[in-house]
């Protein structure tokens, strides 16, 4: 495999997991931060961060419309519910170690 089909290969994959994200609003970002470690939000900065390695101008908020499909208050007011206390507990819980 060359580099650059490496790279094609990974972004398609990128692209594949980001639709995949879209297409379920339904997970909520603290479930996926409780289980996988990582969540929408992780991938807007990440996605900033390659950009900002690569010289292209992009702020906080293009790479979570990236992510997000539409602007981030918009998916919060939509889709974004309400962290339970079980949520909260394990997240923190996560965070401190």
């Amino acid at each position: 495999m060359t580099d650059e089909q490496r790279i094609e290969i990974e972004a398609a994959a990128f692209r594949s997991l980001v639709q995949h994200l879209r297409s379920r609003p339904d997970v909520q970002n603290i479930e996926l931060m409780n289980l996988a470690g990582f969540c929408r939000n992780c991938l807007s900065k990440w996605f900033k961060a390659a950009a900002d390695d690569v010289g292209v101008a992009v702020s906080p908020d293009e790479a979570r419309e990236e992510i997000y499909g539409m602007p981030y208050s918009e998916w919060k007011s939509r889709y974004q519910n309400e962290a339970s206390a079980d949520q909260q507990a394990a997240f923190d819980k996560a965070r401190h170690k």
